[in-house]
């Protein structure tokens, strides 16, 4: 068995509101330069989008896919949005399936248009679950626990969603504002594997492989994801890397206009209106609170450890004090950790301290400070980002901690973070 960095979800351009730099040539070296082994081909049942992805991915093997001159695999995969506006992940062996998935689809909506990367279908969530199953694939839901489009929005179980095929999902995607620690507080999603992937909408490497799993597989294809969410052989996933819930914009409860957080007495009071006036929507970790079976943190035997990571252009525009990670001073000191240490995630999580502060005194200071947790966050709500402060040692991080208490804003980081070599 061999161990590989996977993030199976993001989206083409024809799902709207995507950059326009989503192709599989650049997808192909953004993954690699950031570290994962396979990504999915996202937006299957588009037909330009699959047009594209037949006409540059090349099929190695029976469902392995590569883009040539790139070690990127791909997996057939996509999101899809059933009646209630529920989203789920589905993934299929091959491309054949793929356009045969999109021939069962189409009496439930239109898949055609400019913006159907992710279509939205009336379709039960039941009977798209009996349709992947026949087509041999597996389904689970996406971003399990947002507000507007997660299955615990409408449902009270994922298996009264899925109805008769409830015991087939063997999945949840957790989304950017829940953990492990969120989603085992509730006694049913400890018969499930959690995935924790980007849902990147753009290539670039603060959105990209954001949050993505470790497997043991022998290869990157879908059978061999089908084998290890059945912990076949030695097969199971060793860890689950992504962003702290509390940088996920739906975390709290807040107004979706100007972003005010509440209490849920509070919103409830204001019946769920803000007087700004805009919605209040319920925050992810309010909406587990709730459905909670668990008082305390309780995983399953076979739960992998969580590593919370701040994506390397966030720390660096962080360091530098640049508007957005997309800068372009920002990109080029990105360009010179990642050429040097092979790939973002060994510049995270791997590469000696000392290393990195050679290349770049204060960031690699940043990145070790990161790594023994010295972060504090006013969290995300309402569709607005969780923001993190990055203290320069334990004394900053107390009095940076203080200080956001005494405005009820912050939400400090749990504990010292570990390197994926701890794992």
């Amino acid at each position: 068995m061999e161990e590989f960095n996977l993030d199976l979800h993001f989206h083409s351009p024809y799902a709207g509101g995507v950059s326009k730099n989503m192709s599989i040539p650049v997808l192909a070296e953004q993954a690699q330069l950031k570290g994962l082994d396979c990504i999915s081909t996202a937006d299957i049942t588009q037909p330009d989008w699959l047009k594209h992805l037949n006409e540059n991915l090349k099929e190695e093997k029976n469902g392995v896919y590569t883009f040539p001159g790139f070690e990127t695999k791909f997996i057939v995969g996509t999101e899809i949005e059933s009646a209630n506006r529920i989203h789920h992940l589905v993934y299929l062996e091959d491309l054949t399936r793929a356009a045969e998935l999109r021939e069962k689809l189409k009496p439930w909506g239109k898949l055609d248009y400019y913006g159907a990367g992710r279509p939205k279908l009336k379709i039960p969530p039941e009977k798209l679950a009996e349709i992947v199953t026949d087509l041999g694939g597996l389904l689970g839901p996406a971003h399990a626990f947002t507000p507007y489009f997660g299955i615990y929005a409408h449902f009270k179980s994922i298996k009264e969603a899925y109805g008769a095929f409830g015991d087939k999902i063997k999945f949840l995607e957790l989304g950017l504002s829940a953990d492990s620690y969120y989603a085992d507080l509730i006694e049913e999603n400890h018969n499930y594997n959690f995935f924790s992937f980007s849902d990147a909408h753009s290539p670039w490497p603060h959105r990209l492989g954001r949050e993505f799993i470790r497997a043991s597989m022998k290869e990157t294809t879908f059978k061999e994801l089908e084998k290890t969410l059945n912990f076949e052989g030695d097969r199971k996933i060793n860890l689950n890397v992504g962003l702290d819930p509390r940088e996920g914009k739906y975390h709290e409860t807040a107004c979706n206009a100007c972003y005010t957080h509440y209490t849920i007495k509070e919103a409830e009071a204001l019946k769920w209106k803000c007087p700004c006036p805009g919605q209040i929507k319920k925050g992810v970790k309010d909406l587990i609170l709730e459905l909670a079976d668990y008082k305390e943190e309780i995983h399953p035997k076979f739960r992998p450890d969580y590593l919370h990571i701040i994506s390397l252009a966030e720390i660096i525009q962080l360091t530098l004090q640049k508007r957005t990670p997309e800068d372009k001073a920002v990109h080029a000191l990105w360009r010179q950790f990642v050429d040097k240490f092979e790939n973002e995630i060994n510049v995270l999580v791997d590469a000696p301290i000392v290393e990195l502060m050679e290349l770049h005194d204060l960031i690699g200071k940043r990145i070790e400070s990161f790594r023994k947790g010295f972060v504090v966050y006013t969290p995300g709500g309402g569709g607005d980002y969780g923001r993190p402060f990055i203290c320069s040692d334990e004394h900053e991080f107390i009095e940076k901690k203080a200080e956001l208490e005494a405005i009820g804003k912050v939400s400090a980081a749990k504990k010292k973070q570990k390197t994926l070599m701890d794992y």
